[in-house]
């Protein structure tokens, strides 16, 4: 949140592209996909096993979120490796995630201490 308290007016190019964001962020494919590329690259054939959507749907998806410049990519031989495009993609893809914790539960997941590796529920 902006720390004064006027919002400048946003301009109509600016609420379009916007929208368009949310427009691609409203498959559950691509929110698992940007959702998997939080702090990290990832193969296709891994955001394949890591999604258990099948490849053609994986790519498809793919390209149209790097048309719509929330993810990038990089080459290596014939391998492809994706990651989101920002930091703003990434926390706008948290964010949601998060908010649908709070949505969905009195106490999400992130908001609950995470077990040290050894340490069994209390």
């Amino acid at each position: 949140m902006r720390a004064d308290s006027e919002q400048t007016p946003l301009e109509e190019d600016q609420a379009e592209l916007a929208a368009e964001v949310f427009r691609m962020l409203a498959d559950p494919t691509r929110v698992r996909l940007l959702w998997a590329l939080v702090g990290r690259e990832m193969s296709v054939n891994e955001l394949i096993v890591h999604t258990g959507k099948p490849g053609p749907t994986v790519s498809q998806h793919l390209a149209k979120l790097r048309l719509a410049r929330l993810v990038q990519t990089r080459r290596v031989g014939t391998s492809v490796y994706y990651r989101p495009a920002n930091d703003h993609v990434e926390q706008l893809v948290t964010d949601a995630v998060y908010n649908a914790e709070h949505v969905a539960s009195d106490h999400p997941a992130h908001h609950r201490p995470r077990l040290i590796a050894g340490q069994a529920d209390a």
